[in-house]
């Protein structure tokens, strides 16, 4: 099993977040690449830093909505995110390169992870981007969604992930973070999730169902409170039942 998390996500002298003591903790970093938030700085600190940890490093592209922290939707066209989503796979690939490895995956940031579980348009835009720059690039994404049934019918290799601290529909979709207990803050239950997710067994749903998530990566947040404890345990409630943590990459 492979832990994510979401990093690189300051801007100029704000920070977000402890990239540094996260990188510890998970096996793969998904890096901010200037758009919803990132720069250049931070993206050349934290890419030397998961090379020197051997973490995995993914290109976590996002809409171009600083103000919004990439969380709201843009209505944009297909040929121009398709180009603003190289644009931030090669920005990020270059310090990930002068640090000594390169980007190893793509994982979409936000609103856009979001629309492109369902709009087939957007979807295909960065289904072609990631095409275009490295056909080989393993692309992360939630079960059932458009972007990774266009992903692999495009031939790239997709990668299943879950959330360790997100609600889930009885459908298996994320409870929208609008919604009453969308996102869980107790560290005991998120490590317990995590725990039956790694291992194959089934978590309750929103409504009270069982739920089994098919997932080769968890995603612990990095932007919530008590963030990096939470990582700890949730490595630490893994590893402790028997589950070896790697980067899906290999």
């Amino acid at each position: 099993m492979d832990l994510n998390a979401d990093m690189g996500e300051g801007f100029g002298s704000w920070s977000m977040g402890d990239d540094s003591a996260l990188l510890e903790v998970v096996t793969s970093a998904n890096v901010a690449c200037g758009f919803h938030a990132g720069d250049p700085s931070i993206m050349r600190r934290v890419t030397a830093e998961a090379v020197e940890r051997g973490v995995a490093i993914g290109a976590h592209v996002g809409y171009a909505d600083k103000a919004g922290f990439g969380r709201r939707f843009v209505d944009i066209e297909p040929a121009a995110l398709r180009d603003e989503v190289v644009y931030q796979i090669g920005a990020l690939d270059a310090f990930a390169r002068i640090a000594g490895d390169r980007v190893r995956y793509v994982k979409p940031h936000g609103a856009l992870y979001n629309t492109i579980g369902r709009d087939v348009d957007q979807a295909g835009a960065v289904v072609a981007a990631v095409a275009a720059y490295d056909k080989t690039l393993p692309v992360l994404g939630l079960p059932g969604s458009e972007w990774l049934r266009l992903a692999a019918e495009a031939g790239l290799t997709v990668v299943h992930e879950a959330f360790a601290d997100r609600a889930y529909t009885p459908a298996g979709t994320l409870v929208s973070r609008r919604s009453p207990g969308a996102v869980l803050h107790d560290a005991d239950e998120i490590a317990l999730r995590c725990t039956a997710m790694a291992s194959g067994q089934p978590i309750r749903d929103v409504d009270g169902g069982s739920l089994v998530v098919d997932a080769a990566s968890i995603c612990v947040h990095g932007d919530t409170p008590g963030a990096v404890e939470i990582a700890r345990r949730v490595r630490a409630a893994v590893e402790g039942a028997g589950v070896t943590l790697r980067p899906f990459t290999g």
